[in-house]
């Protein structure tokens, strides 16, 4: 009797230790397997690098600049303003002031540029309606 409650003590000590670590950074599955959770890649600011053709001689060229998140802006946004403005990106726009005022670029299609000359195109900026600029993928 006395073998036997050693042998019972021996196996109640092996079982009593400190618990393994189960913990993970993902989630258990009805299998009892763990999903592991995996980043989704930050999503890459658009590229607007490239000249922007609008109506009537409006044109928009943007080039990057050193520093990141900025662009260099030249614009001719009608027939008698023209000018030199650094951009800078939020997300999918880009904000500049130009006479005061801050204005964004924003990524649309030709028909929310107001610009019946536009209508139809897929790749655009706009900046309100009435001003917008267009690429076709040949003026990169």
């Amino acid at each position: 009797m006395k073998a036997l409650t050693l042998l019972t003590a021996a196996a109640l000590t092996a079982c009593s230790g400190p618990a393994p670590d189960t913990s993970s950074d993902g989630n258990m599955t009805s299998a009892g397997s763990v999903e592991r959770k995996v980043a989704a890649p930050k999503p890459k600011a658009p590229d607007y690098t490239g000249r922007w053709i609008g109506v009537e001689g409006m044109v928009l060229d943007v080039a990057p600049t050193a520093t990141p998140g900025h662009y260099a802006l030249t614009m001719q946004w009608d027939l008698d303003n023209k000018g030199k403005f650094d951009g800078t990106v939020t997300g999918n726009t880009i904000s500049f002031d130009r006479k005061g005022i801050r204005e964004t670029l924003r990524p649309t299609n030709g028909d929310a540029t107001g610009l019946k000359y536009l209508f139809g195109k897929t790749d655009c900026l706009t900046v309100k309606p009435g001003e917008g600029y267009c690429r076709d993928g040949l003026s990169r």
